[in-house]
Formats: C-alpha cells, structure tokens, sequence
C-alpha cells in the first residue's frame, strides 16, 4: 500500500511538473510572438477606442431646414424651441423648393415646412399640421431624426396649453423615463459588446493561429513524442491563454469604465464568472478549429468567419435580434457571442439580474463542454 501511495504521489507530481513546463513554454511562446501580444493588448486597445470615440449610433446636431411661409409669434415661438434642441442645428430656408433642393444635396437631414395658415389653425379643435420631410436613405437614422422633431412639436404644443391655462384634450400626461441608460449615450452599450468580440479574438482567433502554426513548424509533433498526456497537452494550451483572456479582459474593462466612463453596475464577482465562461467556450472552438484544420491560414478563414463575425453581426452588439427575420434569430442561438454580450450588458447598465445571467451561464456552459468534449475526442497522440 505505501508502494503504491508513493507511485500515485510521484506520478501526480510528475504529472503538475509536465503542466507546468508546458504553461511556461506557452508563455515564452506567447513573449517571443509579437502578432499575439498585439491581438491580446494592441488591438482591444485599438477596437475600444475606434468604438467609443470613432463610433456612434446617437444622432445629434441633426441639420435641420426651417421654412416659414408666413412669419407670427407662434411661429416664432415653434422655431425657438427647435433652435433650442440640443440634438438639431436649424437652418432656414426662404422656400420649400430651395430646402428641398438642399436636402437632395445632403446638406441637411430634414426639412420642417410651416405653411402660411399654421398660426390660424393652430388655434381652431382639430390642430395645425406641420409638413416634414426625411431623409429616408438611413432608415435607423430616419426614424431617430422623426422621433426627435415629433419631441420637439409635441413639447412646443405643451407648454403653450400650460401657458394659454388649457389642459390637454385627452386628460392623460405621459411621463418618460428611460432605464439602464438615462442619456441614451450608444457608447454605454457598444463598449460593453466591444469586449465580446476582444475576447472572441484572444479566446478563438489567437488560439487557432498559434495551435495551427506549432502544426505547420512541426513543435506539436514534437511534444507529442513526449511523455505528456493528451490532457496535459490541453491544458497546457488553454491555461496560458485563459490567463491571457482575463488579462485583455481587464484591460478593456479599465479602460471602458475610467476612460469612456461607462458604468459598472454589477459585481466584479459576476463579470469574471461570465467572462471565464465565455473565454473556455471560446478557446474550445480556438482549439477544435486548429486541430480539425492544422493550417495557418485556413484556421484563420474559419475562425473569422464562425467566430469573429457571428459574435459582431449576430450577437446583438449592434443589430438587435429581436429585429431580424426569425430564421436568423434562431441561427443566433448557435452563437456563444449572444449569450456573453446578454450578459455584458446587463452587468454594465443593470446589475447582478440573475434572471438574465442564469440560463445565459448554463448556455455556456453546454457549449464549453461540447466544444472541448469534441477537441479532446479528436487530439489523439499520433501523428496521422
């Protein structure tokens, strides 16, 4: 019994000296590689700051086309409070024709054309109406630019009822208030999808680059010849590069809450945990694509087109799902990237709503398994 206690003692410290050599050779390989430590500081660092400076989906200072049939003191007053709006920038035109002409040039983006009998109807039950016309190319920006002159005329018609003593016709008063991101600032919820697609890259591109390229050099036959277990292997791969993950993960997380001020309403405690999960699935596709392909630049073609544009198109960084045809919705399912950003967002802008991190968790959970459960079944110690 001692025998054999001391042969089980010997072979596990045997076992975590192999895994630890293996890790250290990793992190050499990864400091002797510059294009690694690029993807896994350089570029989040990039991509974070093209989206929080370069990229915005808020539409403000809108150029607008004012045009005035017939100058009053409402008209004056109506004009005023689009001059006042924050998110327009009013020019006026003498006539429809010429403002029409303007908005074909894209000079400006809308045009709000007061005609000369506004002041007479706007007094009488049924209302004045005001004609505007859209730029229609952008739909997205179409309707923003909409809801923003309709937000002005409906808040001009209200303050001149408080004004004049009336009270509105339906009796009814609608009060807004936005949840989660009171300032509507697109930056709140694109940097957070940002770090799905940084971690997508170190998690899956990265891992498929380095692990096809030890294939093409010939280092993983090699190791193969060695003493070291097909687990030992494994593990010896993904650690390095789990670490490597969290250290880019801070990184970006730094950044997107001292620099560009997005908040953090969730537990750090939440975000390791769905970022470690995320980060496993996505290293198991890394290394299920290297072993399948072992070539540098087909392991590149796949891994961007399985991995890095699913997790940019349909994850729901910026194109909502629910908006898509329902055979797209349902192919999102397939997508790590979709249950990571879910939970990005929500531990940014909400907080710890289990609810919401729960089922999205055990999603990664099923994918990490079945993605390293395939890799571990096709890494063999042979060389066929």
């Amino acid at each position: 019994m001692t025998i054999s206690s001391n042969k089980k003692q010997y072979a596990r410290g045997g076992s975590l000296l192999r895994l630890r050599g293996l890790m250290r050779k990793e992190f050499m390989q990864i400091m002797r590689d510059p294009s690694a430590l690029g993807i896994a500081f350089i570029l989040p660092l990039v991509l974070l700051f093209l989206f929080g400076y370069g990229v915005s989906l808020d539409s403000k200072h809108v150029p607008v086309g004012l045009v005035v049939d017939k100058t009053t003191p409402d008209t004056n007053s109506l004009c005023g409070a689009f001059e006042r709006s924050e998110y327009l920038t009013t020019h006026y035109f003498h006539g429809i024709r010429s403002a029409e002409q303007s908005l074909m040039e894209r000079n400006i983006d809308v045009v709000v054309h007061l005609r000369e009998d506004f002041s007479e109807k706007i007094r009488k039950p049924e209302g004045a109406v005001i004609q505007v016309l859209i730029n229609g190319i952008d739909a997205n920006t179409a309707r923003i630019i909409n809801g923003y002159v309709e937000g002005v005329y409906g808040n001009w018609l209200a303050d001149r009822q408080l004004e004049s003593g009336l009270q509105s016709v339906s009796g009814v008063g609608v009060e807004h208030r936005v949840w989660f991101n009171a300032n509507v600032n697109s930056r709140n919820y694109l940097v957070p999808g940002v770090i799905a697609v940084i971690m997508t890259l170190i998690g899956a591109l990265l891992t498929a680059l380095l692990m096809a390229r030890e294939w093409e050099r010939g280092t993983m036959e090699a190791l193969l010849v060695t003493p070291t277990s097909m687990n030992e292997i494994l593990l010896g791969k993904i650690l390095p590069y789990f670490l490597l993950g969290l250290g880019g993960l801070a990184l970006s997380v730094a950044v997107g809450v001292w620099l560009f001020e997005v908040p953090l309403r969730g537990s750090l405690g939440a975000l390791f945990v769905a970022s470690s999960l995320f980060l496993l699935t996505a290293l198991g596709m890394g290394l299920f694509i290297s072993t399948v392909t072992r070539v540098q630049f087909v392991a590149a073609q796949v891994a961007i087109i399985t991995t890095f544009l699913p997790a940019f198109i349909l994850s729901g960084f910026i194109f909502d799902i629910g908006s898509m045809p329902r055979p797209i919705q349902w192919i999102t399912h397939i997508v790590p990237a979709r249950y990571y950003v879910s939970m990005l967002k929500t531990i940014f802008l909400s907080g710890d709503i289990w609810s919401v991190l729960l089922p999205n968790s055990a999603a990664l959970i099923i994918m990490a398994i079945i993605f390293l459960g395939l890799t571990r079944r096709l890494s063999q110690k042979r060389l066929d």
